[in-house]
């Protein structure tokens, strides 16, 4: 299968998804990187797919990866589902609030928590603050309760 007909197959399998949701979007496929997919659906009823938190756009993301593996098996995809662009608002969004928090942090030498979140937002929070020698990150707990810590550096 070739790259072309891989993105047709998967943007075809996408359409089919959000009819049997009963939503209606546009669907657009690219890219990311190498081996990563976005699929951003725009729609008139985000909050359908979105759900509180991205709970929903979550779930669908994952019953997607499942599809979309049985239908391109021979690509090993990692496949990114944004709806509205909602993903990339809140990306950026973690990345500010990170940066914030860090300054902060190495101003007053005192440790800042986030409240618990996902891995992805997470890892967010852990790659922007990467190359900072001012302070560290480090996430705690389990589960749901799981968080990160931006503590100053030893």
């Amino acid at each position: 299968m070739t790259e072309k007909e891989m993105f047709s197959t998967i943007e075809k399998e996408v359409r089919v998804f959000l009819q049997k949701l009963g939503v209606e979007g546009d669907v657009s496929v690219e890219e990311k990187e190498e081996a990563s997919i976005l699929i951003n659906i725009a729609t008139a009823t985000p909050k359908e797919l979105i759900g509180e938190r991205g709970k929903i756009l979550a779930d669908l993301e994952y019953v997607l990866k499942v599809i979309l593996r049985k239908r391109v098996p021979d690509h090993h995809l990692y496949i990114c589902l944004d709806v509205n662009n909602y993903k990339r608002s809140r990306e950026h969004y973690i990345r500010e609030i990170a940066r914030t928090v860090a300054d902060e942090v190495s101003l007053l030498k005192k440790e800042k928590e986030f409240p618990p979140m996902p891995p992805a937002e997470r890892r967010v929070i852990h790659m922007e603050l990467v190359d900072r020698a001012d302070i560290v990150s480090e996430s705690i707990g389990e589960g749901k309760s799981r968080r990160v810590i931006v503590k100053p550096a030893p």
